[in-house]
């Protein structure tokens, strides 16, 4: 969420209008709202965000950010050195990924032509696990860790996947198909 959105919501429930949303934010809205027991969860001093991370998860929608970063810090936390390499992808960028393997030169990357992958919608992200020399560890079994891990937080993974395996893949879960979410980009209302 944008900090002019939090500065609303603040003033509207009559609390200090600073636009951050910190742990004193989430304590005063839940006193606010009458929320007794609002312990916010705590972000690990030792756990840092790298910049590429950072960017990738920016791209996403808010409730999409808070989950990413959540899961990411938990990765963090277990001492696993994860990034996220991708966030959401434009129709264009997701044709050129589809591409790969059919049209143009490489292996295939995806079988979700564009409008197809919740990359497109700002609810996906991909990720590896680096070495200590920050080369990427594609076949790492501590893929399947940060996997398990975000399906602990209720967040869906795509090595779990029956039909096409997408270990590298994470994606908050939707109450609507992907049709459903292509008809609410055409009217506008995706990212309202």
């Amino acid at each position: 969420m944008s900090a002019t959105l939090w500065t609303r919501i603040q003033k509207f429930l009559g609390i200090t209008a600073d636009g951050i949303p910190g742990n004193q934010t989430a304590q005063a809205v839940a006193a606010r709202l009458g929320i007794d027991a609002a312990t916010p969860a705590a972000t690990p001093s030792s756990a840092t965000i790298d910049p590429r991370s950072a960017a990738n998860i920016a791209t996403l929608k808010p409730e999409a950010q808070m989950k990413a970063r959540e899961w990411l810090l938990k990765c963090l936390e277990a001492g696993i050195n994860v990034k996220i390499i991708t966030g959401t992808r434009t129709y264009q960028e997701q044709a050129a990924l589809y591409a790969k393997g059919r049209t143009a030169p490489g292996p295939k990357v995806t079988n979700a032509p564009p409008g197809y992958s919740w990359h497109n919608f700002g609810v996906g992200w991909d990720f590896v696990v680096f070495d200590a020399n920050d080369q990427p560890l594609w076949e790492s079994p501590l893929m399947e860790r940060c996997g398990r891990i975000a399906e602990s937080l209720g967040l869906e993974w795509g090595g779990s996947w029956k039909s096409f395996q997408d270990i590298p893949h994470i994606q908050l879960k939707q109450d609507c198909t992907l049709a459903e979410a292509r008809q609410m980009v055409s009217s506008g209302k995706w990212w309202s």
